[in-house]
């Protein structure tokens, strides 16, 4: 079993920074690769950002430019930098870990509101 607690969530005016952290229980980073999903009320869960085990990122056209996914394996944490944030970027936000393709453990959510 593998257990995710993501962190750092709140609240933002537009145009504001947060970074999202996600600790994983296992060293796992080699072989499972490392998501950042996010979900409004209502609507399908989506991907924002990945990290493969060879360490190639992937981003929603929608953030490219603005988020950055990173880890750090000593620290078994994964993190999401957003900047720019925009009101649409509100969500809850879900830390994931994939193999071969399927995700299959997910973290509990950690609410992201940018609002003036």
């Amino acid at each position: 079993q593998v257990q995710l607690v993501e962190s750092g969530g709140g609240l933002v005016q537009p145009g504001g920074s947060l970074t999202l952290s996600c600790v994983v229980s296992r060293s796992i980073f080699t072989i499972y690769t490392m998501g950042w999903y996010r979900q409004v009320t209502g609507k399908e869960r989506e991907l924002v950002a990945e990290i493969t085990p060879g360490s190639s990122t992937n981003y929603a056209d929608s953030v490219k430019g603005r988020f950055t996914i990173s880890r750090d394996s000593a620290k078994k944490t994964v993190y999401l930098q957003m900047n720019s944030l925009k009101p649409e970027d509100t969500a809850v936000y879900y830390c994931g870990a994939a193999l071969r393709g399927v995700y299959n453990y997910w973290g509990q959510g950690t609410q992201v509101t940018v609002s003036s």
